[in-house]
């Protein structure tokens, strides 16, 4: 996990940002983009961003190879922490697995756990939200 500096001005919560993601494989890069522009709005230093936006990728892209298709992300801000939820469709639970070193892929739970101070998922009505928090104060 890494911290970046946030100006003691932001400390206070902020509006959740919620966007529907679109039905293909452009949904992960829409995604950063509103994530960086929300996170920038919040006071984040940009040096504060490549771990929110690379769990930010990881978990859309979960959401398309193994729940129904990512439907819609939410960003909230509180007290110094970040939460990013990805909600799909799908039934499948997510499953922390360790990699082998000869595959090319399922290192995005593992680099989600790696770069957040906590990762969860929960169901709810039609599907799950795959969840990560991220400590961006200067504490």
């Amino acid at each position: 996990m890494t911290t970046s500096k946030m100006p003691q001005q932001t400390a206070a919560a902020a509006a959740p940002l919620r966007v529907p993601l679109p039905a293909d494989v452009t949904a992960p890069a829409l995604a950063r983009h509103e994530v960086r522009t929300a996170l920038l709005g919040y006071g984040v230093d940009e040096r504060g961003l490549a771990d929110v936006l690379l769990a930010t990728s990881e978990l859309v892209t979960n959401a398309f190879e193994h729940g129904e298709r990512p439907k819609r992300l939410e960003l909230e801000y509180a007290g110094g922490y970040l939460t990013l939820r990805v909600y799909d469709t799908g039934a499948l639970l997510p499953e922390l697995r360790a990699p082998s070193p000869a595959q090319a892929r399922s290192r995005g739970l593992v680099l989600v756990q790696a770069l957040s101070v906590d990762w969860g998922f929960e169901r709810c009505a039609g599907g799950k939200f795959v969840w990560a928090v991220f400590r961006v104060s200067d504490d």
